[in-house]
């Protein structure tokens, strides 16, 4: 059945006609939901319910904040299945990781829970006789939260969840392909007893997303998407002085050594490439591998990328779902048509589109070899199951290429060399490193974020999470 969404506007839940719907990617026949295209005045009652809730909630003591965040993560689990199923028909990643993901969701809000608790400052003793000085950590105010489609349930939760931990009040503007998983998200904040307006939501296109960014009255910002839409955003928190974080994507660079594991070598690039579509913003896209060990890893990769079953979501036996829209399937049949021209040879997969049971949009596990580090492939995201690899004589030209082009989110090692393996985490141009691992798969209970074009403003997630939605203020006192 389809189902039609509201806004969530200081506690209440505000219908809206219909204007836009999300699909089922497996079965384009099916819609999922019908939702309102938000206004500029949504946006405004929404900021007004969360500025208006900020004294309260901000005043309330931490362990009622921790008690919220608790439930909200408890209920979020025990419902795993019903999200795991609604998550896998509106984005397409497969049930197991879909219901895996709803699981982070929970797990976030139950570590944010204690994360309200510990919450401290200092004291410290002044250059001045009798002067005592405290810091002590305060809530900021009203965050505008924007969110991606590809975890629709585990981004939002790592955004709302710390920053009311620490007493700030929130407006989200999820992304239109996932706006059910992102309503149920907020419909289970709100039957746990959160108070009116510490949480809002307003569904809609862009325009709901630059009215958020552009408020007065918004503290703060933080973005998950492209380079080129978080630019704009950065821009409008700017012009009125709101903090600003934002995670933009990565073109995740796999070193593959000739003394690496072979098979676990295979196994990490296909994990790293193709799981979840390939629709990671931590996903290795790019993997170099030393010239002795070339041929047998590219031929490994190959074979178990045509091994992998694509299908529906919801299709027990399914390895790799669907893509999101029709627009992120053209775009990376598009990217795959460029690699072929500029060069590159076509291992596995290919630029056609998948067609199966049921109308989806669905496309092959790509692998694309013997590319050229200056290939479009190899300097642009795709966001999608295609993989290009390039051949490297020695380690240094393997750490040279990681740290070229504007990405930084990141990277991995795959070698059997303790030397090679600190050298490249020390060395490597990124905010995340990982050694004889996929470079996605982050523990959501430390931080997470990149360096040049990726990412901007303070780490999201776990410990770090209170750099960015509290400040600090000092506080001298005379005796």
């Amino acid at each position: 059945m389809t189902e039609t969404l509201t806004h969530f506007i200081g506690g209440k839940q505000i219908s809206a006609p219909g204007a836009l719907e999300s699909t089922n990617p497996s079965n384009t026949n099916e819609i999922i939901a019908k939702f309102p295209d938000g206004s500029v005045e949504d946006v405004n009652d929404a900021v007004a319910a969360a500025r208006s809730a900020f004294p309260g909630w901000s005043g309330s003591t931490p362990e009622v904040r921790a008690d919220l965040l608790d439930k909200v993560g408890t209920m979020i689990i025990e419902r795993k299945d019903y999200l795991g199923k609604l998550l896998a028909t509106e984005e397409g990643k497969t049930l197991p990781e879909a219901t895996g993901e709803t699981v982070r969701a929970g797990r976030i809000f139950k570590y944010m829970a204690g994360e309200a608790l510990r919450r401290h400052g200092q004291n410290l003793d002044s250059v001045r006789p009798g002067v005592e000085i405290q810091t002590y950590r305060e809530a900021v105010g009203v965050y505008g939260l924007i969110t991606p489609w590809n975890f629709p349930i585990a981004i939002p939760a790592w955004k709302i969840a710390p920053a009311l931990a620490f007493g700030n009040t929130v407006v989200l503007k999820s992304a239109n392909p996932t706006p059910a998983v992102a309503h149920a998200l907020v419909s289970i904040i709100h039957e746990a007893g959160a108070p009116a307006g510490i949480v809002n939501m307003v569904l809609g296109r862009g325009l709901v997303g630059d009215a958020l960014s552009k408020h007065p009255d918004v503290n703060g910002v933080s973005f998950t998407g492209s380079q080129t839409v978080g630019a704009k955003v950065a821009s409008a928190a700017l012009s009125h002085f709101a903090r600003v974080q934002m995670e933009m994507g990565g073109k995740n660079p796999l070193v593959v050594l000739d003394d690496a594991e072979l098979d676990r070598a295979i196994q990490i690039a296909v994990d790293g490439g193709y799981f979840a579509t390939g629709q990671r913003c931590t996903a290795s896209s790019r993997v170099f591998v030393q010239a002795g060990i070339y041929d047998k890893f590219v031929e490994g990769v190959a074979a178990r990328a045509k091994a992998l079953k694509v299908g529906n979501a919801m299709d027990p036996a399914t390895q790799m779902g669907p893509a999101v829209t029709e627009t992120q399937l053209a775009g990376n049949l598009k990217y795959v048509d460029i690699a072929i021209k500029e060069g590159g040879r076509l291992l596995a997969g290919g630029s056609e589109a998948l067609k199966l049971d049921t109308p989806g949009h669905y496309m092959s596990p790509t692998l694309i070899v013997d590319t050229k580090i200056g290939d479009t492939i190899n300097q642009e995201e795709v966001f999608g199951p295609v993989v290009s690899v390039v051949k490297i004589k020695d380690y240094e030209e393997g750490l040279a290429h990681s740290n070229g082009g504007n990405f930084g989110l990141s990277a991995g090692i795959v070698t059997t060399s303790l030397k090679h393996a600190r050298h490249y985490q020390r060395n490597v141009k990124a905010g995340m490193v990982m050694i004889n691992l996929p470079t996605a798969g982050v523990d959501y209970h430390v931080p997470f974020g990149g360096s040049r074009g990726s990412s901007y403003g303070a780490r999201e997630q776990g410990f770090s999470a209170v750099e960015f939605f509290t400040q600090i203020k000092t506080a001298y006192s005379f005796s």
